[in-house]
């Protein structure tokens, strides 16, 4: 009965992990599509969102996107239940993830960042799916201006500021987390933890500030 249980919680934290890598890799594509919002023309921005939406393969992403959101919550939270029911015996000797001071507070981030999620859900996809936004004419055809409701947003400073936060707060829960996935499919020895934990350190603060530098040239440059 406990290896099975065993097993069961390895191949959790193995989903999660890759779900968690998959993650990782839309969140620079995003990063490298919200960066044309940046530019002076902004059509560039509005024809890749305008493809991001409407693209089939894209379309079918999405669907896997949300399934690995999905998946890596309720496997988050699952594990992160049996982790606290295992407290009463605790380790006798720590492993890396459990020194990591990050890893004490990742479901503290976890659940701050769907907080966030939800309202830029809310605020972008959803609105672009069912909301109403102007349109802009490129080369003779109308396009949702998802350029100007982006500008518009980052004009606040309140949802500046709540932007920031949220992206500071994802930077340490991929700081942590993008470790521990590799620690969860086996590549956790002296030659690799070294460079994975350098990486990790590279990713985090690249995805943050490349985000967290949009609002700022926006609120800043208007």
């Amino acid at each position: 009965m406990g290896n099975k249980r065993f097993q069961s919680s390895l191949t959790k934290k193995f989903v999660m992990a890759f779900m968690g890598l998959f993650l990782i890799t839309f969140l620079f594509v995003h990063l490298g599509i919200n960066l044309l919002v940046l530019l002076p023309d902004k059509d560039y921005f509005n024809l890749a969102a305008h493809f991001m939406s409407t693209n089939p393969v894209i379309k079918v992403f999405e669907v896997v996107l949300f399934g690995g959101f999905i998946i890596h919550i309720i496997y988050g939270l699952i594990l992160q239940i049996q982790n606290w029911m295992a407290r009463p015996d605790r380790y006798k000797i720590e492993g890396w993830s459990h020194k990591s001071p990050f890893s004490k507070f990742m479901i503290h981030t976890a659940a701050i960042i769907f907080i966030f999620l939800a309202i830029h859900l809310g605020d972008f996809y959803f609105r672009a799916k069912f909301g109403a936004i102007g349109d802009v004419l490129i080369n003779g055809e109308h396009y949702h201006d998802m350029a100007a409701l982006v500008m518009a947003k980052f004009l606040s400073l309140g949802y500046v500021v709540g932007y920031i936060l949220a992206f500071v707060i994802l930077g340490f829960h991929l700081h942590h987390g993008f470790q521990s996935a590799f620690q969860s499919i086996g590549l956790n020895s002296k030659t690799y933890t070294p460079f994975i934990n350098g990486l990790s350190t590279i990713i985090s603060i690249i995805l943050s500030l490349g985000f967290i530098v949009i609002p700022l040239v926006i609120y800043f440059g208007s």
